[in-house]
């Protein structure tokens, strides 16, 4: 390596880029040969932080600066590398040694470049390069993760008014690419805060991807090989806890923003309209994400069966869910329930069915004590403690563990199909006993 560096920095800083490209291409296509995974050791990456990143390597050295159409070519170089480089493996490790977090000042540029490498390639439509990012996003702790979502949305949501249907059209070119993305942006919009409520453009996006095709927030769980536990501090395998945190809080954080409710329990926001003239209400595309998650989740446990994972692997863990209850609950106490009662109640609706959703299907793995523990503090809901009590009692599933909550035979939540919009209109019926637990019922009042 010292020699391909010696001759690298007689060159421009483009040149020497794009000839630091070609030299680890055919090292790595050499290495790949005698191994499958070769170990991307120190050598290279310093190569690509000196020569790509600019960083240099003397101590005390300045950095070396682009100039934004140098940025711009550099850009256009790593973009067409990725685009004609046939071989998956080699364009992985190379994407991998580019852009894995080191730990070392060269990370901000590292991300930075990222950022603007990912944006150009949903504008062109690099799809080699948006199959790398999601590998990425995949292996890489949230925090970075988070950082690359952010840019996106900044570019496509935030700066350009219009440009959300650029990103909108990456769905049919790279759907592992979506899945990844979306799993990203609902661990960065937590709506914690009014800042972290997810744009509108963003959310409509989303929903009208899940809407095509929910079962894309399963790509990365169905194309993956997976074991029983998973790694802390990496995304999640889908999007599920996010979406599930964004329909359950969504009418409190919107009400926290002071805004009067409307009699049938939405939020009056204004109302904007796309470029058609469609009206896009964020209430109404929340109630649209709820069904599409609660859909998805009855399609898991076919899945979770077929892969030898059903009671083993939770893929809406518990110890997420722990967080989000305190967090309806704190929004709860913050807002006054005289005021915001019809928001809470839908709120915990929301929760309630998504609750019991994944318990049927195997995707929420607790006992029914742990639910209650957990819920114990909320605003009393009708439908909660229907979830809470659980059904009558069956034979234990085989793959679960007595004590957990058992398999449910009759549909979800006692409908036949899940309404258009659950937990949204009070002029649906209400949840009928019988169905819920056979030859009982309890005397509850209709949902408002």
């Amino acid at each position: 390596m010292s020699d391909i560096r010696h001759s690298l920095l007689r060159r421009d800083a483009l040149s020497a880029a794009k000839e630091v490209l070609y030299h680890l291409d055919i090292y790595f296509s050499s290495q790949l040969q005698s191994a499958p995974l070769p170990i991307v050791d120190k050598g290279p990456v310093e190569l690509l932080e000196e020569f790509v990143f600019q960083v240099p390597k003397e101590r005390g050295a300045q950095p070396k600066r682009l100039n934004s159409l140098q940025e711009l070519q550099l850009l256009e170089i790593m973009c067409n590398y990725f685009q004609e480089q046939t071989k998956d493996s080699v364009r992985q490790i190379i994407f991998s040694s580019l852009f894995s977090p080191q730990g070392n000042k060269a990370d901000d540029s590292r991300m930075s470049l990222l950022g603007k490498l990912v944006s150009m390639a949903v504008a062109v439509c690099r799809i080699p390069v948006l199959e790398c990012a999601a590998s990425w996003l995949q292996r890489t702790p949230v925090v970075y993760c988070v950082r690359l979502a952010r840019a996106l949305v900044d570019d496509y949501c935030c700066l350009v008014p219009g440009s959300v249907q650029t990103l909108k059209q990456i769905f049919s070119a790279s759907p592992r690419f979506c899945c990844q993305f979306i799993t990203s942006v609902t661990a960065l919009y937590d709506l914690s805060s009014d800042d972290l409520i997810p744009p509108l453009d963003l959310l409509e996006m989303i929903v009208s991807w899940i809407f095509e095709d929910p079962r894309l927030i399963l790509i990365t769980f169905l194309n993956t090989p997976i074991a029983a536990s998973l790694p802390i501090g990496f995304l999640e395998l889908t999007p599920l806890t996010g979406l599930i945190r964004w329909c359950v809080k969504a009418p409190l954080a919107y009400k926290r923003k002071k805004k009067p409710s409307l009699s049938n329990g939405h939020v009056a926001t204004k109302v904007t309209k796309d470029s058609g003239g469609m009206d896009r209400d964020p209430h109404l595309l929340y109630s649209k994400l709820h069904l599409n998650v609660l859909q998805v989740l009855m399609m898991l446990q076919v899945h979770l069966t077929e892969k030898n994972l059903y009671g083993r692997l939770g893929l809406v863990l518990f110890d997420h869910m722990v967080p989000l209850v305190e967090e309806i609950n704190r929004l709860a106490d913050e807002l006054n329930p005289l005021n915001a009662s019809q928001e809470i109640e839908l709120s915990l609706d929301r929760l309630a069915q998504a609750l019991q959703v994944a318990m049927a299907s195997g995707a929420l793995l607790c006992t029914r004590d742990d639910l209650r523990t957990l819920c114990s503090r909320l605003p009393h809901n009708n439908l909660l403690q229907l979830v809470i009590s659980g059904p009558v009692q069956q034979a234990p599933h085989a793959a679960l563990p007595p004590g957990f909550y058992p398999h449910i035979h009759t549909p979800p939540l006692g409908y036949g199909a899940v309404p258009a919009h659950p937990a949204a209109h009070p002029a649906l019926p209400t949840h009928p006993g019988h169905t819920f637990i056979s030859g009982m019922t309890f005397p509850f009042r209709p949902i408002r």
